[in-house]
Formats: C-alpha cells, sequence, structure tokens
C-alpha cells in the first residue's frame, strides 16, 4: 500500500508531493555518481567507501553553509537551478581551502509548499555543483513545513565532506615577507552581501528583468550567476606547486576572508589598480552610493579565491591555472589587508 495521509495533506503536507519531487531528481543525482558511492537515494543515511591507497594518514574535511537570502532574488525571477550551484559552492570552496577533495554533498531544502518541479530544479542545480566538484551528491531531506515558510518561498542548505593526507594540508605557517598572493576571478557577486544588493534595489526601485548591458542579460540574471566551483583547479595545482595558503572570498569581503589564511604577524598587501573588479560591483558602488571600504568589507569584488605561493613558483602557478593573477604580496605586518 502506497503511504498517504488524507489529513497531513489536509494540514499542507503533500507526501505524494514528495515522491514525485525524488522522482523527478533521480536524473540529476545519477549525474553526480562517483566511485566510493555505495548507497542510493532514499535510505536513511548516504553511505560512501572513500578510497584511501596512498594516504598515510588522512584526515576528514567538512564543510556546511546556505545560499542566504539570495533565494529572494531566485523566487522574484522564478529561477531554481543557479541557486543549487551556489549552496555547493559555498561548502565545497571552504573545503578546497585545506587542500581537501570533496567527496560527497547532501542538501537540504525547506519549502511551504512542494512543488516537485521546482525542487527538481533546485536539485539539479546542487547536481551540477557536484559535478564540477568531482563530489557525489548521496542524500538530502526536503522538509514541507506550511505555515512556516511562504508557499512559494524556500530555504536552501548543504554540507559536504572532504579528504586530504596530512601531510599535504596547506600549511600557512610555510608563509614568508614577499611570497606572491594570486587572485582568480570570481563569476559575480556569488553568494554574499545579497541583503545590501537587495536593499539597494528596494531603496532604488531597480528593475530586476532590464537589461544590464555589461553582461549581455538582464540585472536579475547577473545576480544570480552562480558561485564559481574552484576545486579541480586548485587541486590539480596543488600537485604541481607548492601553496601555501588559500582564501575563499564570502561574506566580509577581502578585508575578512584573506588575514584567515595567513599566519599570525602577517598581512596582505593588495595593490588596488590589479584588480580586476566586475562590472557588477561597479553598479552597486554607484546606484547604491556605497564607500568604498564597505565595497570590499562585503564583495568579492571579483576575487573568488586567492592563494599565497613562493614568488618563484608565481609564473609557473599561473601558467598551470591558466588564469589568474598576481594582486599582491604578504608582508610582515599586523593590519590584514593593505589596500594601496
Amino acid at each position: 500500500m502506497k503511504s498517504f495521509s488524507e489529513s497531513y495533506k489536509a494540514a499542507g503536507v503533500d507526501i505524494t508531493a514528495g515522491y514525485e519531487a525524488v522522482r523527478q531528481m533521480k536524473s540529476h543525482i545519477a549525474r553526480t555518481m562517483i566511485p566510493g558511492v555505495v548507497s542510493d537515494i532514499g535510505g536513511f543515511g548516504g553511505l560512501f567507501c572513500p578510497d584511501l591507497t596512498g594516504m598515510k594518514n588522512p584526515v576528514l574535511v567538512s564543510g556546511t553553509d546556505g545560499v542566504g537570502t539570495k533565494l529572494k532574488l531566485a523566487f522574484q525571477m522564478g529561477i531554481y537551478d543557479t541557486v543549487g550551484i551556489d549552496c555547493v559552492a559555498m561548502c565545497v570552496n571552504d573545503i578546497v581551502c585545506c587542500g581537501a577533495k570533496p567527496l560527497f554533498f547532501l542538501d537540504y531544502i525547506a519549502v511551504g509548499k512542494n512543488v516537485p518541479e521546482r525542487v527538481a530544479s533546485v536539485v539539479a542545480g546542487v547536481a551540477e555543483g557536484c559535478v564540477q566538484a568531482g563530489c557525489a551528491l548521496i542524500g538530502g531531506e526536503t522538509a514541507e513545513m506550511p505555515g512556516f515558510y511562504p508557499e512559494d518561498e524556500f530555504d536552501l542548505a548543504g554540507f559536504s565532506v572532504g579528504i586530504v593526507d596530512k601531510e599535504n594540508i596547506f600549511d600557512s605557517s610555510a608563509i614568508q615577507e614577499g611570497d606572491v598572493i594570486i587572485a582568480l576571478p570570481s563569476s559575480g557577486v556569488h553568494s554574499n552581501g545579497f541583503s545590501l544588493v537587495r536593499k539597494i534595489i528596494a531603496d532604488t526601485k531597480a528593475d530586476l528583468f532590464a537589461s544590464f548591458p555589461a553582461c549581455g542579460k538582464s540585472l536579475g540574471e547577473t545576480l544570480l550567476t552562480p558561485t564559481r566551483i574552484y576545486v579541480k583547479m586548485l587541486l590539480a595545482l596543488s600537485q604541481q606547486v607548492s601553496v601555501k595558503a588559500v582564501s575563499h572570498i564570502t561574506g566580509g569581503g577581502l578585508y575578512e576572508n584573506i588575514p584567515r589564511a595567513l599566519p599570525e604577524g602577517f598581512s596582505a598587501k593588495i595593490e588596488e589598480k590589479s584588480l580586476k573588479t566586475l562590472p557588477v560591483f561597479d553598479w552597486i558602488q554607484k546606484i547604491g552610493k556605497v564607500d568604498k571600504r564597505d565595497m570590499y568589507n562585503t564583495f568579492n569584488m571579483g576575487v573568488g579565491m586567492s592563494l599565497v605561493v613562493d614568488k618563484q613558483d608565481a609564473d609557473r602557478a599561473l601558467s598551470l591555472l591558466g588564469e589568474g593573477y598576481i594582486m599582491g604580496e604578504a608582508v610582515k605586518s599586523d593590519q590584514g589587508v593593505i589596500l594601496c
């Protein structure tokens, strides 16, 4: 007998909609299957058997995060798949800052009303993020919570686990004065600072559907550009070059995140003219009349990740990456970030 409760449905929870959502998302989840996946979707737990071959002292690294108020723009635009990529990115980009390879991911979607097509679209994005990161989507939860969330809204968060051999964990204690700081370009605003972005949109009555010529699409689509995932390029680089530290530029911008990867007594001297700031940040600063300091302390300003390497390794690192640029150097100071 199929599970069904008329009373529960009358209270706002449709169990059958949940089954349909799972059915629609299975093809997306299948794209993420990698060696090590033991379980199928639908069990009480996701099973994964990691390959520890060649590892002397394996260390698990975990990360969890959500998409935040960027979701509000997704609701307004009716675009749901890109935020799934964001959810994965915010977790796996943190994990790779330790030098770890993400193994698997789980998502949590809390909805006011379970619309299977919408949930499946979100999971399609999650699956795409997992493919980009090289990890498996081995489970998740869709919770229908009528009366807690509006029917046309949802929240989205995720959790990922990765692994690294202890001797390969990026070691910031090796940083010396004069080491080079490389910037890896962001794809846009990523998933931070959207409370400010949304306030600016509300205050200025900006039209999300209006064309944003600098990017060749609408303002809303530009702002919803998914967070870039840097996992594969950083792991490949670390096999060839000694990477001393990596920073994921999220909430708090450059001022908060770059110092998190530096040892005590060191700061990042950043050449402002070297930064390749994206047009969307120029728009935010101009239309929102945002102070420059606040911009750099809120947004990534075009820098999605930064990494520190020895000066002698800089050219090789840039060649192997195929992109990126030198934006500064490590200096002995207690100022955190010195923008000059």
